[in-house]
Formats: structure tokens, C-alpha cells, sequence
């Protein structure tokens, strides 16, 4: 049976670029990694061709989101509705609107991209674990790339002189491409953060905003401040009619501020042993029990999926375990006190 025309077939072994953005697309899905975000920027940039592709793949997966909602014990009958082309919508979480008046040289480009209000879908893998889907990341006309945090509002406003992008609500984390001609410009209540290319995250308070510089350079600029650069691995904090507060941003507080945007294991007072499990289905690096003891503690919070090393080196700090780390075989955890 042939798939209905508005779904592309999947890309065969001769088409190397929609092999690629298939390869690009379910890494996307269980979350990039910091250097595979900066790849798959690097892939979006070298050929119109790889973002045509990676969006046509994208409008078909979101297409058989339908089938998971579809259960053969429903009905017997089929479903002749189930992969119909849907009545034409714009993007998800996104809506464009293009103007143009009498005399603008070009046209304008407005695009508004807002997080759900709702608390995220998680996935229950077993009794205690939840997994919490990484939000997803907006590829925006320039190159750019936008990942707006759980609540966010984000409206994007591209002339031919400025990319400038408003922050209405909430946090976004922006890899802003290269391009010197139009200035990329974020406004947070009062604050604008100016960049060029660049990478860093901005988080909109009731009281206050803040900016975290994860790459390259920002210049924040308040209302009756004079503007103010931010380098990579700094933190510059914006109150009502303040000075901006500058400082150095360690990696520790940095990777929590972050968190989100990556996929997130919570546990609720899980045993060690089941808690390894979770973390070696998603990482090439794996960690093993080294003694009953050990797999016996009880671990609860909430920890990115991405990240074993951090898990380990918290386990070590406040759970009594030992890491017996090997650069070949998996990572042995000990109970201190069985030693």
C-alpha cells in the first residue's frame, strides 16, 4: 500500500540528505547534546537543501503523531480519517504573519512561538520514573535556533536592518547565526541584549532579568544604564531601575540553570539499582552496581538524562557512594561504608 501523497516516504540510501536530517531529526528528539547543537547549526547553514529536508521531516512526524493516539482495540473498522491530510495549519507553535504597506522597499516578517501553558508530557518508563521531554527546538528563518522553556512567549520581528526578537513571558536559549549586516536584538522588559553571533539564554522574572552568556559576546543594555558587554560564562541580573549586577557564572550553577533544556530523569525515592538502568538506556557511558548495599539506596530528584558523569560525582558528594571510574568498561558504584 502506497504512504498517502502529504506523507513523504522515508529517504532512501542515494539520498544523502534526507538520510541526514532523518539521522538529525531523532537525535533532535532525545535531545542534542552542546557539541551536536553546534553541529546541527553548522549542517542548517551549509545548503538550503538540509533545511528544506529536515523540515519536510519534521511536518511528516508530527503527521503520524495520530497513530499513537490509535489502538486497534478501538474498533475493528478502519479509520479512513486516521493519516488524511489535515485542514492546512501553520507550524506548531508558530503562526506567521506577513505585511507589507505602501512604499516598504521589503516585506516583514513576524513570527510569535509560545511554550505550552500546560505542564510538559511526561513519560512514565516504570512506577517512580518520569521522563521529561526537552523542549523543542524552533529553527527561525535566519539560521537561528530558539528553544523556548515550558510557560515562554517569544515574538520574533525580522526586518532588513535587524533580527529583533521580543521576550514576552517566560525563558528562551538562543544560538543566534552569524550575520553582520543585521544585528540580532532581544528585548526583555527594559533590557535588550544585542548580539551577532553568539549563543546565551535570557530569563524574564516578575522582578527582574536575567542573561547567561554561553558563547561568544552580548552587549546588555537597560534604561538609564550605559550598555554593558557579557562574555562567555558570565551572568549579568536586571532589576527596575538597577545597574545591571555582573558576575562570573560557575558551571555548576549553569548546567542547573539549564536543566531544561535538556530530557530530564525525576525519581521518587527509587533504589539505586533501578535508577542506573534509566541512565544507561540513554548514554554511551554505563554505570553498574558494584555491591548490594550500593544498590540498595534510595535515590529521589530530578537529573539530566544526558549527564552520567554529574550523576556519578553527586553520588559521590552526597549519597556515600564510590565511583570506580575505567575509560573502557562501565563505572562501578560502591557503598563507602560496605568498603
Amino acid at each position: 500500500m502506497a504512504a498517502p501523497e502529504h506523507l513523504p516516504v522515508p529517504p532512501s540510501a542515494d539520498d544523502p540528505v534526507g538520510v541526514a536530517a532523518a539521522a538529525w531529526l531523532a537525535r533532535s528528539d532525545r535531545g542534542l547534546t552542546a557539541a551536536e547543537q553546534d553541529a546541527f547549526l553548522e549542517w542548517l547553514r551549509a545548503d538550503p537543501r538540509h533545511r528544506s529536508a529536515w523540515q519536510r521531516l519534521d511536518r511528516a512526524w508530527s503527521a503520524l503523531d495520530a497513530l499513537a493516539a490509535w489502538q486497534p482495540a478501538d474498533t475493528t473498522r478502519p479509520n479512513p480519517d486516521l493519516l488524511a491530510p489535515a485542514v492546512p495549519r501553520l507550524p506548531r507553535t508558530a503562526w506567521w504573519l506577513t505585511c507589507a504597506g505602501t512604499g516598504l522597499a521589503a516585506v516583514l516578517a513576524v513570527l510569535i512561538f509560545r511554550a505550552s501553558s500546560e505542564p510538559p508530557e511526561v513519560q512514565y518508563v516504570t512506577p517512580g520514573v518520569r521522563v521529561v521531554p526537552r523542549p523543542e527546538l524552533q529553527a527561525l528563518t535566519d539560521g537561528s535556533v530558539a528553544e523556548v522553556n515550558h510557560g515562554g512567549r517569544l515574538e520574533l520581528n525580522f526586518g532588513t536592518a535587524e533580527r529583533r526578537v521580543r521576550l514576552r513571558e517566560g525563558e528562551v536559549h538562543l544560538t543566534v547565526a552569524k550575520d553582520a549586516a543585521r544585528p540580532f536584538l532581544v528585548d526583555a522588559d527594559s533590557v535588550t541584549v544585542r548580539a551577532v553571533g553568539t549563543a546565551f539564554n535570557v530569563r524574564r522574572d516578575r522582578d527582574s532579568v536575567e542573561v547567561i552568556v554561553t558563547e561568544g559576546r552580548v552587549q546588555l543594555e537597560s534604561a538609564g544604564s550605559a550598555p554593558v558587554p557579557l562574555a562567555s560564562g558570565e551572568r549579568g541580573r536586571v532589576e527596575p531601575g538597577q545597574r545591571p549586577v555582573i558576575s562570573v557564572a560557575d558551571p555548576a550553577s549553569v548546567a542547573r540553570d539549564l536543566a531544561w533544556r535538556a530530557v530530564r530523569l525525576e525519581f521518587e525515592s527509587m533504589p539505586l539499582e533501578a535508577v542506573i538502568v534509566e541512565f544507561n538506556l540513554r548514554n554511551s557511558r554505563q554505570l553498574a552496581i558494584g555491591d548490594a548495599a550500593a544498590g540498595r539506596v534510595k535515590v529521589a530528584g530530578t537529573f539530566r538524562a544526558d549527564e552520567p558523569e554529574a550523576f556519578a560525582r553527586l553520588l559521590e558528594a552526597s549519597f556515600g557512594i564510590a565511583v570506580e571510574r575505567s575509560a573502557a568498561g562501565p563505572w562501578v558504584l560502591r557503598s563507602s561504608a560496605a568498603r
